[in-house]
């Protein structure tokens, strides 16, 4: 859909995957399960009806997240400033080292690979700052203070 938050896309595939497990996959292993006789003690029946309460509660989930998401377009996010999507340059005034994020939704958190929530501290620090402006941030490290030198917001991205 035009206009969509590109993480929309992956969660819709996850529901639809989901969805299939619940109505075609999960009611085979439970009646193979139940065919094995005593459910009281079926280990196999037990954990096909766990995952079968998992997989409603996850399908929950993701079309509630999905109806929250989609009130949020494209065009909506903020230009010239960080918000969702951008890739921000950071330099730590005290040594200078320079590190590079992306600022993405919970769903898409990975900080290994530099990706963190708009609603992790450094996240919100960072919100509707531009380059050049300094943020201040806790960290395992102690308080320590960032200059925006780089930012790509997501309209100048490529790809979204």
């Amino acid at each position: 859909m035009p206009n969509e938050l590109p993480i929309i896309e992956k969660l819709r595939k996850e529901l639809a995957e989901l969805q299939y497990e619940l109505t075609r996959k999960l009611p085979k292993e439970l009646q193979e399960a139940a065919s094995h006789g005593d459910l009281s003690e079926n280990a196999e029946y037990d954990a096909a009806k766990h995952r079968q309460e998992y997989v409603r509660a996850r399908i929950a989930h993701l079309q509630a997240r999905i109806s929250q998401l989609s009130l949020y377009n494209v065009n909506s996010v903020p230009r010239g400033v960080v918000g969702y999507g951008s890739k921000v340059t950071l330099e730590d005034v005290e040594d200078g080292t320079r590190s590079v994020f992306e600022i993405v939704m919970p769903e898409e958190v990975n900080p290994a690979a530099g990706l963190i929530s708009l609603s992790s501290p450094l996240g919100q620090a960072l919100l509707h700052k531009e380059v050049g402006d300094e943020v201040e941030v806790q960290t395992p490290r102690g308080r320590r203070t960032y200059t925006i030198v780089e930012l790509v917001t997501l309209h100048e991205r490529d790809t979204f």
